[in-house]
């Protein structure tokens, strides 16, 4: 057939035979994610900007326990991790029975660990408070535990939301997650909005807006999987205690609950140094994680896309497909993690002027926001994302070791001598995080050049 005049054939994709993932599968994948890590970021931005309308010490509480509620996520986050794991390599295998009652078995271990965690939240609100920070200047204090004790119900919601959102990327389906996941920030924007200035009601406003958004994301994604029609359904899965596939699980989620817990903790005790130096400080940290965030958006949705296909070509037992998909992603997140990054760097003339806090605490700001992303851009993906290829072939144990030492040793260790011994405040923090960095790298490009992280895996029927 003669082609038109001016008209270009659409070049096709030519991948070997058998591979798991063309590019528009990738896409379908991974825009998604991006989309939400986007909306997930922007909206917390948002609550730090309405709540920063109330005051510094409002603001200084919120960020406070938002670095606990991050730490207490990272743990569910990693056992969904590990339920992702398991059940994209049951896919990778064909055997859609298996990962269908590995869908149920990581709902109830979230469950009920989400729901112990939120016990002891809210029971030992002021002592977990001043544990972590020390005495807290009073204003502060009351705000914290405040949104402490509205975030901590809001717990078992959220694991169930974050499980549920982590068997559909399983699938290669991360459409569905980031639909809800607009609901979800949409219903959060407008309850800020309505408590916070319509009702006055100050932090509990924002805590509320949160609770509620949960609370209807994770019945959505809940109903939604029991559609029949999807390769992980709870329609017709028995919901009972399986040992077997709840150690599988845990075997994944256990080590990476602990490297991501140690991790947060670390950022929260590097926190804790900074209060020592005052609100200005603590305000200015707040604002600069929230800034920085939007940089390494690709990199954080890269983890989760990389999860579900490394974990499929390790279940089908072709090392040769995860080795190239490893190496094609990890390229894609470098070039869109540096564009992210310096666009951030670029637009903080404009960004940090929505922000209703004094001039002194902004220009702190801008200076970690400087520090973190002009680094981030070429350490940021090796230093984590690389993680992901190795927790999807069941190598978590050299992970969770190496971010343990690296934490204690570089960040925290040189954290405290720069921050309080030498007086560096936040800014001897941020610079003892670069360091972490730098080893986490060295660590994981040598183990994934070494190869050691193919023996791993095991298959079963």
């Amino acid at each position: 057939m003669r082609r038109l005049p001016g008209i270009r054939e659409k070049k096709q994709e030519i991948l070997p035979a058998g591979y798991l993932f063309d590019n528009r599968a990738l896409k379908r994948l991974i825009a998604p994610l991006i989309i939400e890590q986007i909306l997930a970021v922007t909206v917390g931005m948002v609550d730090t900007m309405m709540v920063s309308s109330v005051g510094e010490a409002a603001t200084s509480g919120v960020s406070l326990v938002d670095m606990i509620n991050t730490l207490l996520i990272n743990v569910f986050a990693a056992v969904a991790t590990g339920g992702a794991v398991v059940a994209s390599q049951y896919l990778g295998q064909k055997n859609r029975k298996r990962a269908c009652e590995s869908a149920v078995q990581l709902l109830i271990v979230t469950g009920i660990i989400s729901l112990l965690v939120m016990g002891v939240s809210i029971l030992f609100q002021r002592g977990l408070l001043h544990l972590l920070y020390g005495n807290l200047e009073p204003d502060v204090m009351k705000n914290a535990l405040v949104y402490l004790v509205i975030s901590a119900a809001s717990y078992p919601f959220l694991a169930i939301y974050n499980s549920c959102a982590a068997l559909f990327r399983s699938m290669g389906n991360s459409k569905i997650s980031m639909q809800v996941s607009v609901v979800m920030n949409g219903i959060n924007i407008f309850g800020d909005a309505v408590f916070i200035f319509g009702f006055h009601m100050g932090v509990a406003g924002a805590a509320f807006a949160s609770l509620i958004s949960r609370m209807i994301a994770c019945v959505i994604l809940m109903v939604r999987l029991f559609d029949p029609k999807l390769e992980i359904t709870l329609k017709g899965t028995k919901f009972g205690w399986n040992r077997r596939i709840v150690g599988r699980i845990l075997q994944i989620g256990i080590p990476s609950g602990v490297e991501n817990s140690i991790f947060q903790l670390g950022r929260v005790i590097g926190v804790g140094f900074i209060t020592t130096f005052g609100t200005t400080q603590i305000a200015a940290n707040a604002v600069a994680n929230n800034l920085d965030a939007l940089g390494i958006l690709p990199a954080q949705a890269m983890n989760l896309a990389l999860i579900t296909v490394i974990g499929q070509c390790v279940g089908a037992g072709d090392y040769k497909q995860a080795e190239y998909y490893a190496k094609r992603l990890m390229k894609l997140t470098y070039l869109i993690n540096g564009i992210c990054c310096l666009s951030v760097i670029a637009t903080m003339p404009l960004t940090l002027k929505l922000y209703g806090l004094s001039a002194e605490t902004l220009v702190l700001a801008a200076t970690l926001v400087l520090i973190h992303n002009g680094f981030a851009v070429l350490l940021w993906p090796a230093s984590f994302t690389l993680t992901s290829v190795l927790r999807a072939a069941n190598d978590v144990k050299y992970p969770m070791c190496i971010s343990m030492l690296s934490m204690i040793l570089v960040r925290l260790g040189f954290g405290y001598l720069l921050c309080v011994g030498q007086g560096w405040g936040a800014l001897g923090v941020w610079a003892a995080t670069i360091l972490d960095w730098t080893v986490r790298v060295i660590c994981f490009v040598r183990r994934y050049r070494s190869g050691k992280w193919k023996q791993y895996y095991r298959a079963d029927a």
